[in-house]
C-alpha cells in the first residue's frame, strides 16, 4: 500500500543520547518529523517510526490494535536502549499516550518524557456508544490539521476508523490505571486551544504521574497538532534544553 507523502519513518545515528518521537492517532511521521530532525541535529540518536496502519488509509487502522502501535514504539525504544547511555521518549497526542505506557513499562530505563497536547481519555458525549457502533460502522468523519498555522498539513487520514479508535480507548484506561508509575522527569505542552484533546487530559497527568520533576508550559499559538503550528520552535527548543540539562 502507498505511503501518504512524508509519512515515511526517518531516523539518524548520533551520539550517547537516544530520543524515540512517536506520532498521534491516524497521523503519520510527517507530524513530528521536523521536531525529530531539529533533535537529530543536536548530534543526538533519533528515531521516528511510522506505526502500523498510518500513513497508508484508514482501514489499515481497523486491521491493528493499540498492542500493535506499542510493539514497534516499544522495538524502537529497544534499539536505542541498546546503542545509548540515555533515552528520551517524546510523544504528540496518542504519541504522548504511548509515550506514557513506555515509561510505565520500562521505569529507569527512561531518562525523561516530552508530551504535547497527550491524550488519555474524551469528553465527547458519544464515546460510550463506541463499542458498540465500531461493531457496525468502519469509520466517522474524522479530526485532522487541527493547526492555526496556514497551509500546515500533518499528513493524517480524514476518517477515524472506529474499531482502532475502540482500541485507542482500551489503552487509555490502561494508562491512566497506572500513570502513579510514571516518575521520570516530565515535561508537557499544551494548548490552550485544542480541538482534539481536552484540558483535563493534562490536568489528570500532571495530578496522576509520581514525577518529582514535572512541568507544564502552555501553547498561546497553536492548536492540536502543534509541533507542525506558530508555536514548533518553542517545542523543539523546550525539548533540547530538556535534553540538555537531564544528560
Amino acid at each position: 500500500m502507498p505511503l501518504v507523502p512524508g509519512a515515511e519513518p526517518w531516523s539518524i545515528d548520533g551520539d550517547g543520547v537516544g530520543i524515540l518521537v512517536l506520532h498521534g492517532f491516524t497521523g503519520s511521521p510527517k507530524s513530528v518529523k521536523p521536531w525529530g530532525q531539529a533533535l537529530g541535529e543536536q548530534g543526538w540518536s533519533v528515531r521516528v517510526p511510522r506505526l502500523p496502519g498510518h500513513g497508508t488509509r484508514w482501514q489499515d487502522m481497523n486491521i491493528t490494535t493499540w498492542e500493535d502501535w506499542y510493539a514497534e514504539a516499544d522495538r524502537n525504544l529497544r534499539e536505542l536502549r541498546a546503542r545509548c547511555e540515555q533515552v528520551f521518549v517524546m510523544g504528540l497526542s496518542m504519541g504522548g499516550t504511548l509515550t506514557l505506557r513506555l515509561a510505565q513499562e520500562h521505569g529507569d530505563q527512561i531518562d525523561g518524557l516530552v508530551l504535547v497536547n497527550p491524550a488519555v481519555h474524551t469528553e465527547r458525549p458519544d464515546r460510550f456508544l463506541l463499542p458498540v457502533v465500531s461493531r457496525l460502522v468502519g469509520s466517522f468523519p474524522g479530526i485532522s490539521n487541527d493547526i492555526a498555522l496556514e497551509g500546515a498539513d500533518e499528513g493524517a487520514y480524514d476518517r477515524l476508523p472506529l474499531k482502532a479508535a475502540h482500541s485507542m480507548s482500551k489503552l487509555w484506561s490502561i494508562v491512566k490505571q497506572d500513570m502513579p508509575r510514571v516518575s521520570q522527569p516530565l515535561l508537557l505542552f499544551r494548548s490552550r486551544q485544542d480541538h482534539v484533546v481536552e484540558p483535563s487530559n493534562a490536568a489528570f497527568i500532571l495530578a496522576n504521574v509520581s514525577s518529582p520533576d514535572a512541568a507544564e508550559v502552555v501553547l498561546e499559538r497553536s492548536y492540536h497538532v502543534a509541533t507542525l503550528d506558530h508555536d514548533a520552535d518553542l517545542i523543539v527548543e523546550g525539548s533540547i534544553d530538556f535534553v540538555r540539562s537531564r544528560s
